[in-house]
């Protein structure tokens, strides 16, 4: 199962051509994430980081450019998680406009304490929702 948001290129996104930056990206399928979290797991991702004091950074992520995206445009992201291990969680992201794939990523992050800096295991609740998404072995 997909977890998809329509996001417009904005100013902000873009290089002096009015392309988008290649780094930005990272950047909205970071925002994509943090969406997912709080709508697709109902797992609030402020409070997530606030008040459990927990934390996703990425360890590994790797990033197709197949297309360009131009100031304006609408892009469908989405993600599916692909691998969920004790603490990790590597999923794909797509950047769509139309039926042109623009970035395809492959992103794992690690879930952290952000008091001891050290991975620590998702709750089982978190973890049976993040499993709802996972595409069928």
């Amino acid at each position: 199962m997909w977890f998809e948001r329509l996001k417009v290129i904005r100013f902000h996104h873009c290089d002096p051509a009015a392309i988008i930056f290649y780094p930005q990206y990272f950047v909205l399928f970071h925002e994509l994430m943090e969406e997912w979290f709080s709508e697709g797991l109902n797992t609030n991702y402020g409070e997530y980081i606030r008040v459990a004091r927990l934390g996703v950074p990425a360890v590994k992520a790797e990033c197709e450019f197949t297309a360009q995206s131009k100031l304006g445009d609408e892009v469908r992201f989405r993600l599916q998680p692909t691998r969920l291990g004790s603490s990790s969680l590597s999923f794909t992201g797509e950047a769509i406009s139309g039926d042109e794939l623009r970035a395809r990523a492959h992103i794992t992050v690690v879930q952290m304490s952000l008091e001891t800096r050290k991975s620590v295991p998702f709750a089982a609740d978190l973890r049976a929702r993040i499993t709802a998404y996972l595409p069928p072995q």
